[in-house]
């Protein structure tokens, strides 16, 4: 191993692998030959990308390790076996995706308090921020927005080493996709366009837990299944700033279904400018203990494939 690969890297100059040829060509197979020749490419698939990325395999390895015995209460067995797993888990993922902006019918449930919750959120005209994560399958509840005409959603995403995937998505699907905000190209007039979306009774969608892409972004370092880890500031500032409801949105793959939880986790419509960072320091914690459950219930759905712990960069 060279000294290049010894240094950890930043996920956000990670490249995507693979084509968009062979991503089309695995659409081709899920949409004209069925789930069971798809399914079988696809094993394929993650065993050429098991094999040929070792930083994937190694920091699914670490969080396996670490969220085990919260899910299980025991450690794992064979840990190639469940990083295989996790692996496949990823793989259908992508594809969930590919199906859902291409408007196949999937079994998309809502317990009915969620859903009440929900609807009373887009109803009440507020608009508000929801704090995600890269567990589970956001693009399911984007997906949304296209049932409803009164679920308006703005996504803060990174899309830059996305961009093969992204092209795929739009060439498969031919329809509209959510409006998207790169994230590292925030500045005051960008957030004064959120809050005028917000207002407007819009919801703006920023994922948490994944530290942010330009170097002089400012981070915490929280307990997350054990061990310190990076959480951004940037989403709670951002909340702060805005000035609105804020709640927890989480999709998952439970069995042949997705789930769909929504939850309140604050509201920071009078919060006072001297109380923003007092807010903070409490929000992150709770995010932290939120995201921890998520994993906790469905361990082999936190897509996060780089290093990500202090103790595992060094």
């Amino acid at each position: 191993m060279n000294a290049t690969e010894k240094a950890p890297r930043h996920w956000a100059r990670i490249q995507e692998s693979g084509s968009v040829a062979g991503m089309r060509i695995m659409v081709w197979i899920r949409r004209r030959l069925g789930p069971l020749p798809f399914r079988f490419m696809l094993a394929w698939v993650i065993l050429y990308y098991y094999l040929r990325r070792p930083l994937a395999r190694r920091a699914s390895r670490r969080y396996l390790r670490r969220i085990w015995p919260y899910h299980a209460d025991s450690a794992p067995g064979s840990m190639a076996l469940l990083v295989m797993r996790h692996f496949w888990a990823f793989g259908r993922s992508l594809m969930d995706k590919v199906d859902v902006w291409s408007g196949l019918a999937l079994d998309v449930r809502i317990p009915d308090a969620d859903r009440a919750r929900l609807d009373a959120a887009i109803r009440g005209g507020r608009g508000g921020l929801m704090l995600v994560s890269h567990h589970g399958n956001l693009e399911i509840c984007s997906a949304m927005s296209h049932t409803r005409d009164d679920f308006h959603v703005t996504q803060l995403m990174h899309t830059r080493n996305a961009e093969k995937f992204n092209t795929l998505l739009a060439q498969a699907t031919h329809r509209r996709p959510p409006e998207i905000v790169e994230v590292s190209e925030i500045t005051p007039a960008t957030a004064m366009r959120l809050a005028r979306r917000i207002d407007a009774g819009g919801f703006v969608v920023i994922a948490a837990d994944r530290v942010p892409v330009g170097e002089s972004g400012r981070t915490r370092d929280l307990d997350f299944l054990g061990d310190a880890a990076p959480f951004p500031e940037g989403p709670f500032r951002l909340a702060a700033l805005l000035r609105c409801p804020i709640y927890t949105l989480g999709c998952v793959r439970d069995g042949d279904h997705h789930r769909i939880t929504f939850e309140p986790f604050d509201d920071t419509s009078t919060l006072r400018r001297r109380d923003r960072d007092a807010w903070c320091d409490a929000a992150m914690p709770r995010y932290v203990a939120w995201l921890t459950e998520q994993c906790r219930r469905h361990p082999l759905q936190w897509f996060n494939f780089f290093p990500f712990w202090h103790a595992d960069d060094r």
